[in-house]
């Protein structure tokens, strides 16, 4: 009953879609419309009415555009059928508020059943066009007869050379499968599996816990051995340090000493390039130059003679002797290599078998030295921090908790465990900076004027 309905109603819409009032009788022969002149027959024939034959053309695509097709194509049991049950949702298809309905809700819902025309036919979609010549058969046929073939603007180009000046370029791969992917298409590309990378992540191995207890020689009441082990490891820590901040210094003493000498030799020679002394000629010195100068020139080198024949073949000759013998030596040496054959398979599968055991041995290593945490080690262009060690002299010892003093910063030991455990990374320290704000001192113009009265 529904696609009665839509028949209907398609069939009422091209009905209405034009009522212009024809001047002719509605049976018989075509209607005239009013014509300016009668003289022939060409005349007749152009001002035929023909809006009957409009309207039910025009009826037909109504009924393409609602199902696809005509309803005279369709039978009767895909156009009507007969509903014995009934249908539980019709209720919630039905408008609950308003009946009426936006008209571009009215247009927006109407979809046409034809399908879209593609902008760009394409050789598999046009069935006509594909025993059509292509472009590089064409264009190897224009080559092989010679015949010239216009570019752009009008210009010639020459098929031979393919390149150069206004000839044609090869079409890209890009040019050539071009229109053959449709974007609306449903069916998507297969997606390329993206593949982990084989490097393990250091966070994976790293063991150390999020709170690491304590050095027990920084107790409040240590044992002797434990308080003086952790009292020498902080003393080497500090020593590196300061031997650390003596090489800055010593480095930044040097380039103060060749500033220093620079601004000396910019004092003593303004004239000329810094570190460049400038020699004054004495008289005597001038005049014994000049004497060389007027003296005779020394002779030209003589060139070497060419070679003739004979001695060209000679050095040929050498040559050839030379080489033999190089070949002759490296032949013995193969020779004698090749009774030594199993001793140098053995060789090797030994230095082999020497380096697997030093790789596996720097790998446990390094495995070893990943679960203590990344302390000390170099991420990107900064180091990793490995932490203050707190800890206190004998003297400072409360022995008790009554006189205990807090040591230390748990959330800089929080955060610098953090970073060791690979969950932050490291950076250099970047303090706020108070601005600097200068008095500026100036001079009024009341002061100025100190020759007049105020």
């Amino acid at each position: 009953m529904a696609a009665a309905k839509t028949a209907s109603v398609a069939s009422a819409s091209a009905s209405s879609t034009s009522k212009k009032k024809s001047t002719g009788a509605t049976h018989g022969a075509p209607a005239q419309r009013t014509q300016s002149s009668r003289k022939s027959k060409r005349a007749w024939r152009k001002n035929v009415d023909i809006e009957p034959v409009e309207e039910g053309l025009e009826g037909l695509r109504v009924e393409e555009r609602a199902i696809g097709t005509f309803f005279q194509k369709k039978k009767d049991e895909e156009l009507f059928q007969v509903d014995t049950r009934g249908d539980d949702q019709i209720r919630k298809t039905l408008p609950k508020y308003s009946e009426r309905v936006l008209t571009s809700t009215k247009i927006l819902s109407e979809r046409s059943a034809v399908p879209a025309v593609f902008s760009r036919p394409t050789a598999s979609s046009n069935p006509a066009k594909r025993k059509a010549v292509s472009h590089d058969d064409k264009t190897r046929l224009l080559r092989m007869g010679k015949r010239l073939r216009k570019g752009p603007f009008g210009a010639y180009v020459d098929p031979d050379q393919v390149g150069e000046g206004s000839a044609l370029l090869e079409l890209s791969e890009a040019a050539k499968k071009a229109g053959e992917y449709d974007v609306w298409t449903e069916d998507a590309p297969e997606k390329v599996p993206v593949k982990a990378p084989q490097t393990d992540n250091p966070r994976s191995h790293i063991a150390l816990p999020a709170v690491p207890s304590p050095h027990e020689g920084s107790s409040y009441n240590p044992p002797l051995t434990a308080h003086q082990q952790l009292l020498r490891t902080a003393h080497e820590k500090e020593e590196q340090n300061l031997k650390s901040a003596q090489e800055v210094e010593a480095i930044r003493a040097k380039f103060d000493e060749a500033r220093a000498v620079v601004y000396a030799d910019l004092v003593a020679n303004p004239v000329g390039v810094p570190g460049m002394t400038i020699d004054t000629i004495a008289e005597g010195h001038a005049d014994e130059i000049e004497e060389a100068d007027d003296s005779e020139p020394l002779p030209p080198k003589k060139l070497p003679a060419r070679k003739t024949k004979q001695q060209r073949r000679k050095a040929e000759r050498l040559r050839a002797e030379k080489r033999a013998l190089a070949e002759k030596a490296a032949r013995r040496r193969m020779l004698a290599t090749v009774d030594s054959a199993k001793l140098l398979r053995k060789a090797i599968a030994r230095n082999l078998a020497t380096r697997e055991r030093l790789r596996v041995q720097r790998q446990a290593q390094l495995q070893e030295k990943l679960r203590q945490g990344l302390a000390g080690q170099r991420i990107g262009k900064h180091f990793v921090p490995q932490g203050a060690i707190d800890v206190q002299l004998g003297e400072e010892l409360s022995e008790s908790l009554r006189g205990l003093k807090p040591e230390g910063n748990l959330f800089r030991d929080r955060f610098i465990n953090m970073q060791h455990r690979a969950l932050i990374e490291p950076h250099a320290p970047n303090p706020a900076r108070k601005p600097r704000r200068k008095t500026k001192e100036y001079e009024k113009h009341s002061y100025k004027r100190f020759d007049r009265d105020s």
